[in-house]
């Protein structure tokens, strides 16, 4: 079995027929507590493509504290398939159910996957966040995190990114210096009855 860390990145596979599994949607699956290792083994045997993001975490024992990796998203990852053919995914030994609305299937959105992805592969330190839906919606501009963009919170008096996954209701967060990141809300555009007051004043003031 592979060791955890090995299992941060996403696994490519073929196909018996030669099409990347890869052209398939992104699934969200709920496995069983501390199985997420091993369901992401059994699907790579499968040629399944899967992505199992993993965060850095102490962890104390008996007699000592040690660093350990864990699933940013404790009891689910994340797998390519074709939603016509889930019985497979559905045998897989610790799957417990594939994640949707009204017993329908629901792909997890691309954004927010490569969003996930490109914090897991930056090695910027991270850790699981309650979901947040509302706050100041920023990119950070600079740094190995360019171009992504989350919900600005601050916590403790440190700036912290929120990547949110919507259809699992969780977040990760990541420490972030306010000042590499942009807001992403819209200019304010006054009213035309306050854009006339506007125009009234600087006449009046010239």
């Amino acid at each position: 079995m592979k060791k955890p860390a090995e299992l941060e990145n996403e696994h490519y596979s073929a196909s018996e027929d030669g099409v990347l599994r890869g052209d398939f949607p992104w699934f969200a699956l709920q496995v069983r507590t501390r199985w997420e290792s091993g369901v992401a083994n059994h699907l790579q045997c499968q040629g399944y493509r899967y992505f199992l993001p993993l965060y850095k975490c102490r962890k104390r024992w008996s007699d000592r504290v040690k660093e350990v990796a864990a699933p940013l998203f404790p009891g689910y990852l994340f797998c390519r398939f074709d939603p016509r053919n889930v019985l497979p995914i559905l045998k897989t030994p610790g799957v417990m159910r594939i994640v949707g609305y009204n017993r329908l299937l629901t792909p997890v959105d691309e954004t927010e996957i490569s969003a996930i992805q490109a914090l897991v592969a930056s090695g910027v330190p991270n850790q699981p966040w309650p979901f947040l839906a509302l706050g100041d919606r920023v990119r950070i501009e600079t740094g190995p995190l360019r171009g992504l963009e989350g919900i600005l919170i601050k916590f403790r008096g440190e700036n912290r990114l929120l990547l949110s996954v919507t259809l699992l209701q969780r977040s990760v967060a990541v420490e972030i210096d306010s000042a590499l990141v942009t807001s992403l809300r819209s200019p304010y555009i006054p009213r035309p009855e306050e854009a006339d007051a506007q125009s009234r004043t600087a006449q009046l003031a010239g």
